[in-house]
This record gives structure tokens, C-alpha cells and sequence, in this order.
């Protein structure tokens, strides 16, 4: 189980309201579960070049884990989308299926931004571009309550009274991770090939209040990368957002997913 930016794996471990996350419902039913820090993150140690820790570099230190482990089924969220799409690729051994809870798409299906902060500036709303934000690559960013607020925890499922006691988990970004999840520069991370994936099962999950990911940006991933698309409301599940795995419908949408793996024989 692998985070997005600005977090760790403590969002799989508890939601914010303190009810049993992802990883213990996965593991409950027999599954062994790995839930890694991105370098730099969590429990990862920081280094001084933490500003221009890239997506492959991420990408890498878990294809190194999956090497330990043996191959596994890969669920991601957001950011570490495209390293999902990259690692499978790459290494198509390690990776028996991939889960994608809003996740980013690989950078073949954006658009290439200018490495120019006003200029995204002006995309800042732009859902195509995937409502885009420039990082100067100098320092770690800090996103703040007002950032998680409109991006994470808007929606009526979050726990609202909790949103303290989750602002507290999130961490320090690399500015170079930000820039290449929204292609600026064209830098952010390729496949080379969409059909070298199609013979892996992909499931996408998107909610219906994501900002990032409205329905036809995801469905535009799935049908790029051969996947299994669940749009939430498709389901009669409604008032999900970017952060499923910690919504008040958590453990229903783990019951989707460890239903749709069982079917997959995964």
C-alpha cells in the first residue's frame, strides 16, 4: 500500500477518527501487507537532496522492496500512480496486479506545462491539467491546512472533527515529485508502452467530489492502460473524495476492492 504526496503509510494504518485502516482490514482477511514510506517520508530518513528526489527514484526504492518480498499486487494513490504504471512496465514480474485509488496518470497522457510558476498559476483550476501547482525545486514544501483542506478533506465523508489529528500526519513534499506528478517541463514520468500493461489486471477507483480527478480524466486513464474503471456513484456510492482510504465509508470501499481481487485471483 503505497501513499500519495505529503503523506505517509500511517494514512493506510488508522483514519483520522482512529477506526482500524486499510492495512489491518487487508491483512484481516488473510493478506500480508506491506505499507512502505517513500524516502524522505514518514519513517524514511531525509537527506539533503530531498528537493530533487524524483518520481523514478521513489519508483525505484519500492521496485528494490518488491525484489525482497517477492511479487505483489501494487495498490497506490495519487502521486505514486505513475509509479505504478513505470514499475509495471519495467518490471512486470514484481507486479501480479495494480490498485489505483485516484491515481495519477502516467505523464504520456498530460500536457506538458511550462516550468514557469505563473503560468501554472493560471491552471490552477484547470481540471484537464490536473488543477496543476509549481514548486521552486530549492527547498521541501510545506502544504498547509488550507491546501489539505480544499484538496483532501472537503467532503462530507470526511471526519471533520478528526482534521487536526490528520493534518498532523502530513509531511514535507519534494518539490521535484509536485512538478513531475503535473508534468511540468514536460518531466513527468513516461511509459513507454500502454500494451505492455494490459496483461496485468488494473483496477481505478475514483470518488465523485475529487477536484484532481473528475470522472472523464480517469476514465481517460483507464481506457489508456486497459483497466477495470469504478466511478463510485456507478455503485450507488456517493460524497467520496481524494482520500478515500480514510473516509466514513472506508471500509465498504475495501470491501470493493478486496472483492474485485478475489475475482482477479489476485
Amino acid at each position: 500500500m503505497v501513499h500519495g504526496a505529503a503523506h505517509t503509510g500511517t494514512c493506510y494504518m488508522a483514519t483520522p477518527d482512529l477506526r482500524p485502516g486499510w492495512a489491518p482490514r487487508f491483512a484481516g482477511t488473510g493478506r500480508h501487507v506491506f505499507v512502505p514510506d517513500w524516502p524522505g517520508h514518514g519513517r524514511s530518513p531525509q537527506r539533503a537532496d530531498f528537493p530533487t528526489l524524483g518520481t523514478a527514484d521513489v519508483a525505484n526504492s519500492l521496485l528494490a522492496l518488491l525484489e525482497e518480498i517477492g511479487p505483489a499486487v501494487l495498490l497506490v494513490h495519487s502521486a505514486s500512480g505513475p509509479m505504478a504504471w513505470w514499475m509495471t512496465e519495467r518490471r512486470p514480474d514484481l507486479i501480479r496486479a495494480v490498485v489505483g485509488i485516484a491515481p495519477g496518470p502516467p505523464a504520456n497522457l498530460l500536457k506538458d506545462l511550462p516550468d514557469d510558476p505563473v503560468a501554472v498559476a493560471a491552471l490552477r483550476d484547470d481540471a484537464g491539467a490536473g488543477r496543476p501547482v509549481h514548486a521552486a525545486e530549492d527547498r521541501p514544501v510545506w502544504l498547509n491546512a488550507e491546501f489539505a483542506a480544499a484538496s483532501w478533506t472537503y467532503t462530507p465523508r470526511f471526519p471533520q472533527d478528526a482534521f487536526e489529528h490528520y493534518f498532523a500526519s502530513i509531511v514535507a513534499e519534494s518539490p521535484r515529485i509536485l512538478n513531475e506528478r503535473f508534468n511540468i517541463g514536460g518531466r513527468g514520468l513516461r511509459i513507454g508502452d500502454p500494451d505492455k500493461l494490459r496483461d496485468h489486471r488494473i483496477l481505478i477507483v475514483t470518488g465523485e467530489l475529487d477536484p484532481r480527478h473528475p470522472r472523464e480524466v480517469d476514465a481517460a486513464t483507464a481506457a489508456y492502460l486497459g483497466a477495470d474503471f469504478v466511478w463510485l456513484p456507478d455503485r450507488g456510492i456517493t460524497g467520496n473524495g481524494h482520500m478515500m482510504m480514510i473516509e466514513d465509508n472506508s471500509d465498504d470501499l475495501a470491501a470493493l476492492i478486496l472483492t474485485w481481487l478475489d475475482v482477479a485471483g489476485c
